[in-house]
């Protein structure tokens, strides 16, 4: 069951940020936004650019080396996921995380030519506000992908290598 965890991890992560794309799209015009809780707002925001909105105000030639970058991550990740498919079960789920964000944004990419991001983080101190970018389902994944990541190679050491039973 382990070499399938990254497959059905991206799947469940593509599928997640398709549909909460398709939410914001179809209940929130471009630059609308809505109020959920303290500290967080849905917004409708398109991102041309890569994190933090890097890269954003390239030109045609910019946009292409960006889907071309992301392109052979997407085919390095999933051939790390092959090339190792009896990796540890958190290796695994983080490599999901990671290919099913970098296979969602892509997917915004070739379709629209940006990134449909949505999910605005602020905290009020005083009278000073402080805002994090807006970012997306995929977004959110790859970053907690990456930090999982990070700590299994930290903290994980212990855990079994051994073939997966089916």
């Amino acid at each position: 069951m382990r070499r399938w965890i990254p497959w059905l991890t991206a799947l469940a992560i593509v599928i997640a940020d398709r549909l909460t794309k398709a939410a914001v799209m179809r209940h929130l015009g471009l630059g609308e936004w809505h109020h959920v809780a303290p500290g967080l707002t849905i917004t409708h925001v398109r991102n041309p650019g890569i994190a933090f909105s890097l890269f954003a105000d390239g030109g045609p030639v910019t946009r292409v080396l960006l889907h071309l970058v992301i392109l052979t991550a997407v085919v390095v990740i999933a051939w790390m996921v092959v090339r190792h498919d009896r990796q540890r079960a958190l290796s695994g789920l983080a490599f999901g995380l990671i290919l099913g964000g970098a296979v969602g944004n892509l997917v915004d990419r070739v379709l629209w030519g940006w990134v449909l991001d949505f999910l605005h983080l602020w905290v009020r101190v005083g009278d000073r506000t402080w805002s994090w970018p807006d970012f997306n389902v995929a977004d959110s994944a790859i970053t907690t992908g990456a930090v999982l990541l990070i700590l299994v190679e930290i903290f994980g050491r212990g855990e079994d290598h051994a073939p997966d039973p089916d």
